[in-house]
């Protein structure tokens, strides 16, 4: 199984990663690199480096916000060459959902992921009519 980097501004990627294992179990393959309030760009991608060399090259990127720091960097590395998979907008849906493609062996369905996301009023007024 892949190694799933999930990476935010603040402990965001943190939280989402103990309540990924709340509801899965342990992930071991799951790792985490927060921006911090004192650091820079440079800062967020030496510790991301240092993730990633911990890996066997095999890994999938999960950033929190299109257009922030984490995802910026990533962005940065792609324009460069690095062939890095990654997604931003990260949520537990999508997590969950391709955690549950790679036990299944399945490719990961980004837009069936999204699909988690709804209007609860309008979602129980369409069902309950």
């Amino acid at each position: 199984m892949k190694t799933m980097i999930l990476v935010s501004h603040g402990s965001f990627c943190e939280g989402l990663k103990e309540s990924v294992e709340m509801i899965l179990g342990p992930q071991e393959q799951l790792k985490t690199v927060s921006l911090l309030p004192d650091e820079e760009g440079s800062d967020f991608a030496a510790k991301f480096d240092a993730v990633v060399s911990g890996t066997d090259g095999d890994y999938v990127v999960f950033a929190d916000l299109l257009g922030g720091t984490p995802a910026n960097v990533l962005t940065n590395k792609i324009m460069s060459g690095e062939p890095i998979e990654a997604y931003a907008g990260m949520s537990m849906p999508m997590i969950i959902a391709y955690l549950n493609s790679e036990m299944l062996g399945e490719a990961f369905d980004l837009e069936k992921a999204k699909e988690n996301s709804v209007d609860l009023a309008a979602y129980i007024k369409e069902k309950l009519g």
